[in-house]
């Protein structure tokens, strides 16, 4: 299977639909398509330029690296009360979804590949491939840029893969039409909630802040950290302009950086370009870092800017950007998983779901103490504990499945037992206690002397 197979624009995966009715609204013109171009600073700004910028690099591969590595599994729900529910193993999506997508990628670099796509152009795309039981088989990303999402005369939504690459031989300028139940879309924040909108597109102009940072930056060092100037000549010259080559060619750049320069005739250089310290350069990079960490709604500490981080609140970002970064994608993918996975008749019964638990664990010593709580309060058992911690299981038959009362760790079904079977109300007379007037009785006179 090469890659004509993998873009899922040859035979054996799915043959091209015929052409759809025609176009009555465009879906993605409601999207984003108006937003790019140059940036307020005259540089040019897209999803590929934007990942030359370290930041939004590291804020990516953050994001998706993540959301890859999260377990993801598909629960069904139970007859029996107490389990509740367990892993849908037998059901094709478990596999699909947990071990491997298609033939050719791992369910690691498949959900890396989808959130990385969500998080640059704000949508993520794959293409379903069904066996004749509508059982799903594969699932194949599509590249975002060239999708495009319409409606039809009838209302219906459908997708259009504009297959315009060199990575397709054969298949240049061809357009290939999906229905509904054909593609996996997970769509970003978005104008119309259907199609979401790039966040480098509406954040164009602080990135090209950033980019023209960057060229400066560049053009400073690579002309030997020596700012521009002006040479100034008592005379007239005849030919400026051989004199400025014979300067550039021997003082300008890294290679000649820091060589005495030699003037001739009275002439003079005076600098006119201010300083990097002057004109804020390493201000605006830094700043530039915090303003791309709000974007993605990243903690900077976890891109490797420590300057706001300390021992006591680094943990709780962490926490923090699992609870209101993490999360709200986790939760996209999922629904959209349900949506479009699963049939119709299956949705009240399967389900798709993320384990963060490995995320919200503190540090061990706030772990024991949370364990040792739970235990003694009788809602965690010991092999619950275990179970967290990723341990080899107590048997059930040594109490490792057994709930305890705080206190003198009383099985939970043994609470009470102190007091009787059953005749905890009433007392024998042979129980009651002796009084004081009986002990008084049963003493002997104290003799007189």
């Amino acid at each position: 299977m090469g890659l004509r197979t993998w873009l899922g624009l040859s035979s054996p995966r799915d043959a091209p639909k015929e052409k759809l009715p025609e176009v009555t609204d465009n879906v993605r013109d409601s999207g984003q398509t108006f937003l790019f171009g140059r940036a307020d600073s005259g540089e040019r700004v897209d999803e590929k330029s934007a990942m030359q910028i370290a930041t939004v690099y590291a804020c990516v591969r953050l994001l998706s690296e993540t959301v890859a590595g999260l377990p993801l599994h598909l629960y069904q729900f139970t007859d029996d009360t107490e389990k509740g529910k367990e892993q849908a193993r037998k059901h094709p999506l478990y596999k699909v979804l947990y071990r491997q997508p298609n033939p050719e990628m791992t369910s690691f670099s498949f959900r890396e590949t989808m959130m990385t796509h969500l998080l640059l152009w704000g949508n993520a795309y794959a293409q379903i491939i069904r066996d004749g039981k509508n059982n799903i088989l594969a699932l194949y990303p599509l590249y975002p840029e060239n999708v495009e999402v319409d409606r039809d005369e009838n209302g219906e939504i459908y997708y259009i893969y504009h297959a315009y690459t060199n990575e397709v031989p054969g298949d240049q300028n061809k357009d290939l039409y999906f229905r509904r139940d054909e593609i996996f879309h997970v769509p970003g924040l978005g104008f119309n909630g259907l199609v979401g909108f790039s966040p480098i597109a509406m954040m164009k102009n602080a990135l090209g802040t950033t980019l023209a940072v960057e060229k400066y930056g560049s053009a400073f060092f690579r002309n030997g950290a020596q700012p521009s100037g002006v040479l100034e000549h008592p005379g007239v010259l005849k030919n400026p302009e051989k004199i400025r080559e014979n300067w550039s060619d021997t003082y300008g750049g890294t290679n000649n950086a820091h060589k005495v320069a030699v003037l001739e005739e009275g002439m003079t250089y005076k600098p006119i370009s201010l300083p990097p310290e002057d004109s804020q350069f390493l201000s605006v990079r830094q700043f530039s870092v915090e303003e791309i960490c709000r974007i993605f709604r990243v903690p900077p500490h976890m891109v490797q800017d420590l300057d706001h981080a300390t021992f006591s609140n680094i943990e709780h970002q962490s926490i923090d950007f699992v609870v209101h970064t993490l999360t709200p994608w986790l939760v996209r993918i999922e629904q959209a998983i349900e949506k479009d996975l699963l049939l119709e008749e299956e949705q009240d019964r399967y389900f798709p779901k993320f384990n963060v638990d490995g995320l919200l664990r503190g540090d061990y010593q706030s772990r024991m103490s949370g364990y040792a709580t739970g235990i003694s309060n009788g809602f965690l058992s010991p092999n619950d504990v275990h179970r967290l911690e990723n341990m080899d299981l107590i048997p059930a038959e040594k109490g490792g499945d057994d709930y305890y009362l705080n206190g003198g760790y009383v099985r939970l079904e043994d609470a009470g037992k102190f007091a009787g079977d059953g005749n905890a109300g009433t007392k024998s007379p042979e129980d009651e206690p002796e009084t004081e007037n009986k002990t008084k009785e049963a003493r002997p006179p104290r003799r007189k002397r």
